[in-house]
C-alpha cells in the first residue's frame, strides 16, 4: 500500500473510515491517481499526535498552510448557540492564547466561528465535518475563504461530500488529538462538545472549562466537567497567563 492508493480509497469511499479500512485490507486495485492536496498516514508530515487515536485518519485533505500542524496548537470549542457570556469569554481567551498557539476549532456556527474570527489575525486551523470543498455553514464563507488561503482547513472527506450528522462526532476526535489542551467555552449536558472532551480525556489531553452560574442552563455541561475534575478557566488566570499546565 502507498499514499496514492490511500488517497484513491478515501476519494472512492468519500472518506468513510470503515470502507477505506476494508479497501486497505482487501488490497483493492487503484484505478486512477488523484492529484489533490492531502496528507496521508504514510507521509513524514503526518502529525504524530493523531496516532494516539484509536482510529487515526488515513487521509486528511487540506487547503492552506499545512506547516501550521508543526506549531503548538490548542482547541477552543463550544455550543453552536452561544450566550453573550461565552462569546465574550472566548474572545478574551483566544486573544491571549493566539500569541503563542495556533487556535484549532471546527469551523461550525457559534463558539467555533468566534474562536476562528478572534484568531484570524494570527494562526488558526479548522477541522471540517464535510468535504474539503464544501462550505458549511454558509454564514462562515468569509472564514472559509480566508482560512483556505492564509491559514489551514482539514477534512477526512473529499470534494463536496455533504455535512452528514454522523460526520461531526467522528470529526471531533481529530480536534482533540491535534492539541494538548482543549478549552470548553459552553456546553449543555448533551452537547456534541462533550464528545470532543471524552476523546481528549481518552488520549490524556488537558481539559479546561468555563464556569457558569449554577442556575444557567447554557453552562450545565461545563460546570459538570469542572465538578468531574476539569481545569476551571478564570479571568485572572487568562490575564496572568497561567492557563497552560
Amino acid at each position: 500500500m502507498n499514499r496514492d492508493e490511500l488517497i484513491f480509497y478515501a476519494v472512492k469511499y468519500r472518506g468513510d473510515y470503515n470502507k477505506v479500512l476494508c479497501a486497505i485490507h482487501n488490497q483493492e486495485k487503484m484505478i486512477v491517481k488523484y492529484n489533490v492536496n492531502a496528507i496521508t498516514i504514510l507521509d513524514e508530515d503526518y502529525p504524530e499526535c493523531l496516532k494516539d487515536l484509536k482510529y487515526p485518519p488515513f487521509v486528511l485533505f487540506y487547503k492552506g498552510n499545512k506547516n501550521l500542524l508543526k506549531e503548538n496548537m490548542v482547541a477552543v470549542v463550544g455550543s453552536r448557540l452561544p450566550c453573550e457570556y461565552a462569546i465574550r469569554a472566548t474572545t478574551i481567551l483566544v486573544d491571549k492564547l493566539k500569541v503563542n498557539h495556533v487556535i484549532v476549532s471546527g469551523l461550525a456556527k457559534g463558539i467555533d466561528g468566534v474562536a476562528h474570527r478572534a484568531s484570524i489575525d494570527a494562526r488558526t486551523i479548522g477541522i471540517l465535518g464535510c468535504g474539503i470543498d464544501y462550505v458549511y455553514p454558509k454564514e462562515n464563507i468569509d472564514l472559509f475563504d480566508e482560512m483556505s488561503s492564509n491559514h489551514l482547513i482539514l477534512s477526512e472527506y473529499p470534494s463536496k461530500e455533504l455535512p452528514y450528522p454522523n460526520h461531526f462526532p467522528f470529526r471531533n476526535r481529530i480536534i482533540a488529538a491535534l492539541v494538548n489542551d482543549v478549552y470548553v467555552m459552553q456546553s449543555s449536558l448533551k452537547s456534541g462538545t462533550l464528545i470532543t472532551v471524552n476523546e481528549a480525556l481518552s488520549i490524556n489531553r488537558n481539559v479546561y472549562a468555563l464556569p457558569y452560574d449554577i442556575f444557567s442552563k447554557e453552562g450545565e455541561g461545563t460546570n459538570m466537567l469542572i465538578q468531574e475534575g476539569a481545569n476551571m478557566i478564570l479571568l485572572k488566570d487568562i490575564r496572568d497567563n497561567k492557563l497552560q499546565l
